[in-house]
């Protein structure tokens, strides 16, 4: 069976969650609308894809009359299939890795707490193959250069004639280091942060190194928002083997306020821009 796409594991978890919510088990959802509760939880579990009648049999039975949320879950269930420029490289990225390409593609507006290192949709590529090096620690030559391939690949949600808006918060020690053998690497990574500030959809703030205890002493993370509905957003937090999706709307919020607060911490954008051209005139 091919790997579900993210756009079927988020119709399946939200309808999951409507079920419970409206306190129905399988059983009871079959007996109230002729469909098998196997297919339902199928479905749930992103192992089957949905017809567009039954779905909405679904969202009448779990009262969800409003028409943008209606139209989003119709939307994953049409495009559930689909396949992203990402699948040609699946043999080298993870399902994980993956998802998150999907949800850019999809997403209208992505917050963004990085405190190691440059986000990836604002990575050049020789920063880029400098970590990911360092990181994948058993990738061999011809396996980096393809994940810098995907990775500046990535970047094109930055330039689609809908861009995404991008709002990221990166701690200051993060722009620190310095490549070993290489100080230029670094000049020319801070100075594509400031040519991407200047992208009217791209912002870009520095959490100080001198700033008080924060939320974002927790790890970095990103919100992806999309067009539908708030409730449908989705939180991206990512380990050295693995990357956690949140999805419940509560959590989702606590991260939103999170990135809030980490914004009110951070530099202005203007002082912002002048640290990083700072930074990057001191590297000689």
């Amino acid at each position: 069976m091919a790997e579900p796409t993210v756009r079927t594991r988020r119709l399946g978890s939200e309808l999951r969650r409507l079920r419970e919510a409206a306190g129905l088990k399988l059983s009871d959802v079959a007996d109230r609308t002729g469909l098998p509760a196997s297919k339902v939880n199928r479905v749930e579990l992103a192992r089957l894809g949905i017809k567009a009648t039954d779905l909405d049999a679904l969202l009448d039975l779990y009262g969800v009359a409003d028409a943008d949320r209606r139209d989003a879950l119709h939307a994953f269930a049409r495009d559930g299939r689909k396949r992203g420029w990402w699948q040609t490289y699946r043999d080298f990225i993870s399902p994980a890795y993956a998802d998150l390409i999907s949800l850019e593609a999809d997403a209208v507006n992505m917050r963004s707490y990085q405190s190691t290192l440059i986000p990836g949709l604002l990575q050049t590529a020789a920063y880029a193959r400098a970590t990911i090096s360092a990181i994948r620690m058993t990738a061999t030559a011809d396996e980096v250069e393809t994940l810098v391939a995907v990775r500046q690949a990535r970047q094109s949600v930055l330039t689609r004639p809908d861009p995404l808006a991008l709002w990221v918060v990166i701690h200051e020690a993060a722009l620190r280091p310095r490549i070993k053998g290489d100080p230029r690497l670094m000049k020319e990574q801070l100075a594509w942060l400031l040519d991407r500030q200047q992208l009217p959809h791209v912002s870009i703030q520095v959490l100080p190194l001198d700033a008080p205890p924060h939320v974002g002493m927790s790890g970095s993370f990103a919100v992806l928002g999309f067009p539908e509905t708030a409730d449908l957003d989705v939180v991206h937090i990512e380990s050295l083997t693995s990357a956690l999706y949140v999805e419940d709307p509560a959590e989702v919020s606590r991260y939103g306020s999170a990135f809030e607060h980490l914004r009110a911490a951070a530099l202005p954008l203007d002082e912002s821009a002048d640290l990083i051209a700072d930074l990057k005139d001191e590297i000689k």
